[in-house]
């Protein structure tokens, strides 16, 4: 029996050579075709992959659907998915296509879309997709295809935009020794040329971007156990890990030891904010570590849903100056509204140079918190029951109902709870001051 493909409000993920077929893709492009006509009747359409072996053919197969409704291609082959964003506005293109199924195993593939603004399709955009899709809709056939050509010198507009963010010279002095994890995905293609813009000496494992993981694709302390040995043994002063598409950004220090991705955005908030003070956004499944940043230099943290177009939709009402999500994703508005790993490597490196700390140091500074997750089972549950059962289980905390549940205790403890996307289970997120009661906050949580 084939598995099930994840298709959900966020993109369609699933396995290639089962449930990820020829069929499936072109229904799901025809409906984004239909998008594209309501919205964004003319202009080409940007499409480019991570470096998975399938993603070529899966390229093709997306092409020639939106050729037959007379859309114009744009083909970037391997591209980050933040430098997608960019490469939209610098072509004025009406949307685009991302192959890629982010941090999931190799076997899978997916899909990324984004409109006319550069970014990824928000809630409202993704679930009138996944309406049409579900219904079989589509745009009427043109009589004349679409033309297709080829996208050169793709990540130059991207590279300038995060030069600018910060004193290049200041840290080229430092001449930085890092160790790259690219992980066989596409985050190469810009940063060895960031780094080596930025005078780093750098150790590159993974290089290639061929689809090909060296170890599994999400940038945890499990699985990057490997990497933090090679940050030792090439003597490093940091290691930077990105996820397949290199929207996520996880850090080593010095020593090999996994500093994680929720200090990712939390040390980029702190180099930003002490010389350009402004709101910041976060999800509400993101440590409370940018909370104590922001208070610190006067300025707000607001809490989002959980999910990227969730977070940008709320930097754009408020008017943040930066935002970000607790897996290593900062976004920055001065780039574009994508997560981006490289904002994350251009910031961090300046934050170093500013304060002439090493990274241990600098994370150590950060008020320490410990997030604990788990998960049990929805089926024969309903969810507003139990968020009903936790509100009288816990009448000491105060509740918001952001996305499913979130309990906030006045230490600034939290809880949240809420029912998965893409799967029949419910999701439990802790964050106290050990890992322990984070822990045991869970277990009372979801011990029905």
């Amino acid at each position: 029996m084939a598995s099930q493909p994840i298709i959900s409000v966020s993109g369609l993920r699933a396995i290639v050579g089962d449930s990820l077929t020829q069929e499936l893709i072109e229904q799901y492009i025809a409906a984004y075709a239909l998008q594209l006509e309501q919205r964004s009747p003319v202009g080409p359409v940007l499409l480019s992959r991570d470096g998975r072996e399938s993603g070529e053919m899966i390229c093709q197969w997306v092409a020639n659907t939106l050729m037959k409704y007379g859309r114009n291609i744009l083909y970037a082959n391997i591209l980050a998915t933040p430098t997608v964003g960019v490469e939209i506005l610098e072509h004025q293109a009406a949307g685009a296509v991302q192959v890629t199924a982010s941090h999931n195993p190799p076997q899978y593939n997916g899909l990324k879309l984004y409109g006319a603004d550069g970014r990824i399709i928000n809630a409202v955009q993704g679930a009138q997709l996944l309406e049409d899709y579900q219904l079989k809709r589509s745009p009427k056939p043109k009589t004349t295809l679409g033309s297709h050509s080829i996208l050169t010198n793709t990540n130059q507009r991207h590279l300038e935009k995060l030069l600018a963010l910060v004193d290049v010279e200041s840290i080229q002095n430092e001449q930085f020794k890092v160790l790259l994890d690219c992980n066989h995905g596409a985050g190469s293609k810009l940063a060895i040329p960031l780094l080596e813009a930025l005078g780093c000496q750098i150790t590159v494992l993974g290089a290639e971007p061929n689809g090909q993981f060296a170890h599994p694709a999400e940038p945890t302390a499990e699985n990057l156990e490997s990497v933090g040995k090679q940050v030792v043994t090439h003597q490093c002063d940091l290691g930077f890990c990105q996820d397949p598409d290199a929207d996520r950004l996880a850090l080593i220090d010095a020593e090999g030891q996994y500093v994680g991705e929720e200090y990712t955005v939390a040390l980029c908030v702190q180099q930003l904010l002490a010389e350009e003070p402004g709101d910041v956004v976060i999800n509400c499944a993101t440590s409370r570590m940018a909370y104590d940043l922001a208070a610190a230099a006067g300025t707000r943290c607001l809490e989002s849903a959980v999910g990227e177009a969730n977070v940008v939709d709320l930097m754009l009402s408020s008017g943040a100056t930066f935002g970000g999500e607790g897996n290593g994703g900062p976004i920055d508005p001065r780039v574009g509204l994508i997560r981006d790993s490289f904002v994350g490597m251009v910031r961090i490196l300046a934050l170093l140079t500013r304060e002439q700390r090493s990274l241990k140091e600098l994370a150590a500074e950060i008020p320490t918190y410990a997030i604990h997750k788990t998960k049990i089972s929805l089926e024969g549950t309903d969810a507003e029951g139990v968020f009903s059962d936790l509100i009288e289980k816990f009448p000491e905390a105060e509740a918001d109902h952001t996305d499913g549940l979130k309990l906030r205790w006045p230490n600034g403890d939290w809880l949240l709870v809420r029912a998965s996307n893409t799967e029949p289970i419910i999701r439990a997120i802790a964050e106290t001051r050990t890992l322990q009661d984070s822990q045991e906050l869970c277990e009372k949580a979801l011990g029905r």
